[in-house]
């Protein structure tokens, strides 16, 4: 018996908010965002990376008096310290080198609409303080600007850290995170809903045959109780990879119990259950290093084409005269280049030929794959640190320990 519904109710709340479950943390999530969505209130997003934070944000816009407006996400985790700032808040002409005109910020940009700060513990002590008094005020001051803006904006923000604890230690401002948390979504693990892992199994895997073009004939209930035994530390986005292999690697058959628990044993470690992996058994330390090293490669590459995937829909649901073309967007960067060619995927399938593998060690792999995304993009560290999902501190870091340079 369901704890806060009857399941047509279940049905028709996953249907309409788009997500799937019937686990009672799951209903819960539901029942609180259907009481939320319609509000203008503050909403503190928790849980653990890749649970599917932004899915709840999404649907808190889409069911909100805000919907027909901006839906802006923010990683702020991925924004570099010295410009968060100037990425949130705009900037004005010359309020730095390298400004050369007046920009709008992220959340002028969101005007009317909903702003979704992912990973908010990550923003500098000093940008929570500019934070705050948006929320309070409904006001910012741009970089170099002494005249503030104001702006009708709801703030949605999320993450997967602690954050009472980081206002234990001083890492995250108290008077931010008591004005955030007055309405907190906890997302629960995939460890905590096993439950769903067949509804979300099933889905994914029609998604991907429908998109590839293959013949899916389903599960059995050994493959669902292999799955159900996992612990999913990457979960739901981790399910999701997997299942796309499983679909992919066995098509046209049911797929069974022997052949999810070869993929997924236990005992193996995650890249020995990869097909596509040139894995030895008796390897070293530094083979099962570049193992882990290719294993990211990897889902980089299924994240760069669900990436595309999203861009384009962006680009399809913006309103006409929206465009922003004077703005840099970093998630574009990884779409094609003009011959059609996918830029970063490219490297990653050069450095995965087996013949070049074993010549290389766990961090050859790693300085092969970061000069090659610094050629594409003529050296410039700021799109390369983007490509890569690198902050771009730790590129800087990583080209003065390897050596690279133009002349490589």
């Amino acid at each position: 018996m369901n704890m806060y519904f009857e399941d047509n109710q279940v049905d028709a709340l996953q249907k309409r908010f788009g997500i799937l479950g019937r686990s009672e943390g799951v209903q819960s999530m539901l029942a609180t965002i259907e009481q939320v969505a319609p509000t203008d209130i503050s909403v503190l997003i928790s849980g653990d990376s890749g649970s599917g934070k932004e899915l709840v944000a999404a649907a808190l816009h889409k069911h909100s008096r805000r919907s027909h407006k901006p839906f802006v996400i923010v990683n702020c985790g991925a924004i570099p310290a010295g410009i968060i700032e100037s990425e949130l808040f705009g900037h004005k002409k010359g309020a730095f080198t390298g400004a050369q005109s007046d920009r709008k910020g992220y959340f002028q940009s969101a005007d009317g609409g909903t702003i979704f700060l992912d990973e908010i513990g990550e923003t500098p002590l000093e940008t929570q303080v500019k934070l705050l008094r948006v929320l309070e005020q409904g006001s910012f001051l741009p970089v170099g600007s002494s005249t503030p803006l104001k702006v009708d904006v709801r703030i949605v923000a999320a993450s997967n850290r602690n954050l009472e604890r980081e206002v234990d230690t001083g890492a995250f401002r108290k008077d931010l995170f008591y004005r955030l948390k007055a309405i907190t979504i906890n997302v629960p693990s995939l460890s905590e809903r096993k439950e769903d892992i067949p509804i979300l199994a099933n889905k994914f895997a029609h998604d991907c045959a429908i998109r590839n073009q293959i013949i899916f004939k389903g599960f059995s209930d050994g493959a669902f109780q292999v799955m159900s035994q996992h612990r999913w530390p990457g979960n739901i986005r981790e399910l999701k990879n997997f299942i796309e292999s499983l679909v992919i690697l066995e098509k046209g058959g049911v797929i069974k119990t022997d052949v999810v628990y070869r993929y997924l044993n236990a005992e193996a470690s995650p890249t020995e259950l990869n097909p596509l992996l040139p894995v030895k058994l008796d390897r070293s330390v530094d083979q099962a290093e570049r193992e882990l090293i290719l294993q990211q490669l990897f889902m980089l590459r299924r994240e760069i084409a669900e990436m595309k995937e999203l861009m384009g829909q962006a680009v399809q649901q913006r309103p006409l005269g929206d465009a922003r073309t004077d703005e840099y967007h970093p998630a574009m960067e990884v779409l094609p280049d003009e011959n059609g060619r996918d830029i970063i995927d490219e490297d990653i399938t050069a450095i995965l030929n087996p013949q070049l593998l074993g010549n290389l060690t766990a961090a050859q792999v790693e300085k092969e794959l970061i000069l090659r995304s610094l050629q594409r993009f003529k050296f410039n560290k700021r799109k390369t640190a983007q490509a890569l999902k690198m902050a771009e501190r730790t590129l800087y870091r990583k080209i003065k320990e390897y050596g690279i340079s133009k002349e490589h």
